[in-house]
């Protein structure tokens, strides 16, 4: 019996010790804080029996594509919280993330989904390359591929059992050969940047954007890495070439697309990402492709008029046009004509337009690239300084401040009212 009673009091404190952890983990936590735990669970219980998960993604959705992805979110953790373990939230949370720019828990909510499903899916492999940066990219990305490979082979043997007459109508969300040709993409541009002193690096690279082209022998990344490759080893002619045909590939109908004021879902597939535009930008001006460069770059400025780059190589191009025609009339002997002058004159203050932009958007943005603000500088003092009082100058909002109570805006984007 004694020993029985002796085990009644070993017990006590156990239960005392574990009372805490069925009440939510609050050890350790001040009353205000286990106040926002219990609502916090308070509020994803509310949520589960009100909306499915279906519901919380469709609102996560609408909020993604009015680009406002701290509501989303919101509502896609919401969905987390009702579904820890669905790959399609975990997958659509950490895009969010990193469209938000918290690269942690971007990174948090790939792992889990590579954690739950390592040989479904290269969408997360492919959002890891990019968060990482040098051989850890190379790695994710390499992992990826592998996963896209897979799919396609069960593809083709599904296709292939079904008979060309069952073949289904083509599925956006299926992988295809395109999405293995950007991935190769991503590691050959490593290889031309952050790991561009490893040995080997410029045979790695040229392989990698030869498997690229192999899998879409017309991806316009693809051809313009190749340029970039072929410039980087002075090959300039043959890497001009590559250049050509690659923004051939999508410039034109952007251009036709933006006159006619329409937007083909086709045509935006074929143009590359922004960050990618601006190095054609860069590449075309190298090649002093002045014209087809000031194409490129309007595009992006009416894509996305706050990025202090686009504005700058805007106004580069402009002053090195202007110098251009300069060493022309010097070569040839002569005064400039007055429609030369005319041309001169606009050309000049388009520049002096563009660099006062990028002066001032730099400044709000609080930008550090020490090199471009003084090259800013030096050719404002040579065109004459700041354009004053410039209309149309990117204004940003001051009194922006993001939302810091996470959980006051989840409770209300969960009772937002919502179609069933």
């Amino acid at each position: 019996m004694g020993g029985q009673a002796k085990g009644k009091k070993k017990n006590k404190p156990k239960r005392k010790d574990n009372r805490p952890n069925r009440d939510g983990g609050f050890v350790g936590l001040s009353p205000q804080e286990r106040m926002k735990v219990r609502m916090h669970e308070k509020a994803k219980k509310k949520t589960a029996e009100k909306y499915s998960v279906q519901q919380l993604l469709q609102k996560t959705e609408e909020c993604m594509d009015s680009f406002d992805f701290e509501m989303a979110g919101l509502f896609c953790q919401r969905a987390l919280d009702v579904e820890p373990t669905n790959l399609q939230v975990l997958d659509m949370l950490g895009h969010i993330y990193s469209e938000l720019g918290d690269t942690q828990k971007a990174k948090e909510a790939f792992l889990h989904a590579v954690a739950l499903s390592p040989d479904v899916g290269h969408g997360k492999y492919m959002y890891l390359g990019q968060i990482h940066t040098g051989q850890e990219a190379v790695d994710y990305y390499t992992r990826g591929i592998h996963v896209l490979l897979n799919a396609l082979e069960k593809q083709e043997t599904t296709t292939a059992q079904a008979g060309a007459a069952a073949q289904p109508d083509e599925d956006p969300e299926l992988p295809t050969e395109k999405d293995v040709s950007v991935a190769y993409c991503s590691i050959a541009e490593i290889y031309l940047t952050d790991l561009c002193m490893e040995e080997g690096a410029a045979d790695k690279c040229r392989e990698f954007i030869e498997k690229a082209l192999q899998y879409h022998h017309d991806n316009p990344e693809a051809l313009q890495l190749m340029a970039s490759y072929l410039f980087s080893t002075e090959r300039n002619q043959e890497g001009k070439d590559y250049l050509l045909k690659s923004v051939g590939m999508w410039l034109p109908a952007q251009k036709h697309s933006a006159a006619s004021s329409t937007t083909g879902e086709d045509i935006q597939n074929e143009i590359p990402p922004y960050e990618s535009r601006i190095t054609t930008a860069k590449l075309l001006t190298e090649s002093e492709e002045y014209e087809m460069a000031v194409d490129v770059l309007e595009g992006l400025l009416e894509e996305d008029d706050e990025v202090v780059q686009v504005w700058y190589l805007s106004g580069w191009v402009c002053y090195l046009q202007l110098e251009k025609a300069k060493e022309q009339q010097e070569r040839e002997g002569r005064e400039a004509t007055e429609e030369e002058k005319e041309e001169g004159m606009a050309l000049k203050e388009a520049a002096r337009s563009y660099l006062t932009n990028a002066k001032k958007l730099y400044n709000k943005l609080r930008c550090d690239d020490q090199p471009m603000s003084e090259h800013v500088e030096q050719l404002l003092g040579e065109l004459g300084g700041e354009v004053e009082g410039e209309e149309g100058d990117p204004v940003l909002d001051e009194d922006f401040e993001p939302c810091s109570d996470d959980e006051e805006e989840a409770e209300a984007a969960a009772e937002a009212p919502m179609e069933h």
